[in-house]
């Protein structure tokens, strides 16, 4: 009776902090939407040039945002101790952090032209894609800053406001898109690069509303957060860069695999490119669910452990992973009773919407490996370990899903359902592979002696 009250309770717990990450992460996959959709208005050009410009920024937001992430269990960590000042050392020292990573990333974004004329980009699309790509570009150090402080909200429990901020942001996005890419207020109208320009002021504004938040809410007082800054540390900056970094890694191997996938996808046709995106694009919005108790099972986790506690950390990242896995059980589920309906949601042609009824059903399956291996991985972060799950997600990657997918889908002629069963199987072996390692991970932590003052 007492365990089952403990995972009830580790339940509650990771629902509690997850649940407004939800809306959190959906109202932030609504601003690279929200971009596509008004692009759309501007012509065929123009929304090529923002899909092709998003996909290569993507590959730089997301090792960004990696990095920054790793201030999350780091605050877990120190907040579970009773270390409130830690909390905030971590946090400024973020700072230098992000000011190396974002220099970097923007100066790579700016390679952008020779990139897209390398790899063939229609010449009608490359100019206004690279436009887009150097304008958002200024962003991105205003993206990270504003993620490395939610990191650090997330950190000591308190989401609400990550999910205030997130719908906030959203709405300047798409008031901002309105004025610069069709001209209103006086702005002048700058079409689908406008887009890029609202997104960059959208993301200083978030970073703003989070810095105006912390400084003012009593509740982050104890942490000193925005109270001064810090010289870099370089004890602490070594220990966010070796975690940080493979999360990044991790990211960017994720992303490249799927933006893989579409590109062999590529080659067998628009109806065939249609079907793929409709299937990704509902798998990539149930995803925040899932993504989003990844994070809270990371926090819940480290307060257990910053409190010293391993054995109830151990049970509460199983708990973590249990849920994950069921919400993505769930939307199998309906995939597996609906796949036709919602497929005749995004298209009313016969031919697309039959081939995207086929993959929505392989969407429920790859559902499931996803709900595992996000799951697990959110508890092996909870317990600072982060250099194992890159090897192991970039052999279950690129070492089995890439190859699979690459051999059955062009190779043999399976098309697009062997492109995804390539996916399934990568995901399903770096899912095994994940738990396994948490498994290790945490019974080590569990077994070993703790200190009698604890």
């Amino acid at each position: 009776m007492q365990r089952r009250r403990a995972i009830l309770g580790d339940a509650v717990s990771i629902l509690r902090l997850g649940g407004p990450l939800v809306v959190a992460n959906l109202a932030l996959a609504g601003m690279p939407l929200a971009d596509t959709l008004m692009a759309g208005r501007l012509g065929a050009t123009a929304l090529a040039a923002v899909a092709v410009g998003s996909s290569f920024y993507a590959l730089f937001m997301y090792f960004g945002l990696g990095v920054m992430t790793v201030l999350a269990p780091l605050s877990a960590h120190a907040y579970g101790s009773g270390t409130p000042v830690a909390v905030g050392r971590y946090a400024r020292q973020g700072f230098w952090v992000l000011l190396v990573i974002s220099s970097l990333l923007v100066a790579g974004l700016w390679s952008v032209g020779p990139l897209l004329r390398f790899i063939g980009t229609d010449a009608t699309i490359a100019p206004m894609a690279s436009s887009y790509v150097r304008a958002i570009s200024f962003g991105l150090p205003g993206l990270l800053l504003a993620h490395g402080l939610r990191s650090t909200s997330e950190g000591v429990g308190r989401t609400r406001p990550v999910m205030a901020i997130a719908i906030l942001s959203l709405a300047i996005n798409v008031f901002l898109n309105w004025m610069f890419m069709y001209g209103h207020l006086g702005a002048p109208a700058l079409g689908a690069v406008g887009t890029g320009v609202a997104t960059a002021i959208a993301q200083w504004c978030m970073a703003a509303l989070f810095l105006a938040w912390m400084s003012l809410h009593g509740a982050y007082a104890p942490y000193g957060i925005v109270r001064r800054l810090d010289r870099p540390d370089r004890q602490r900056l070594r220990e966010i860069l070796s975690l940080g970094l493979p999360i990044g890694g991790s990211m960017v191997a994720e992303t490249a695999l799927f933006s893989s996938a579409g590109l062999m996808i590529g080659t067998l046709g628009a109806a065939t490119v249609a079907a793929h995106q409709i299937a990704l694009n509902y798998a990539s919005f149930m995803f925040m669910a899932p993504v989003s108790f990844h994070s809270a099972t990371t926090i819940h986790v480290g307060h257990a452990l910053g409190g010293r506690d391993p054995v109830s950390a151990r049970r509460a990242g199983f708990v973590g992973i249990v849920l994950c896995t069921l919400l993505m059980a769930a939307s199998a589920l309906v995939l597996f009773g609906y796949h036709d309906t919602i497929a005749g949601l995004y298209t009313l042609d016969p031919a697309v919407r039959a081939s995207a009824g086929g993959l929505l059903l392989l969407a429920g399956v790859f559902q499931v490996s996803d709900g595992l291996q996000v799951g697990a991985m959110g508890a092996l972060r909870g317990f600072r370990d982060t250099r194992m799950p890159l090897a192991i997600t970039l052999g279950a990657y690129w070492g089995v899903g890439f190859p699979l997918a690459f051999m059955a889908g062009l190779v043999h002629g399976m098309g697009p359902v062997g492109v995804w069963w390539g996916l399934i199987a990568g995901l399903s072996v770096a899912a095994v592979l994940l738990i396994w390692r948490y498994q290790v991970v945490s019974r080590r932590q569990a077994d070993r002696p703790q200190p009698v003052n604890a």
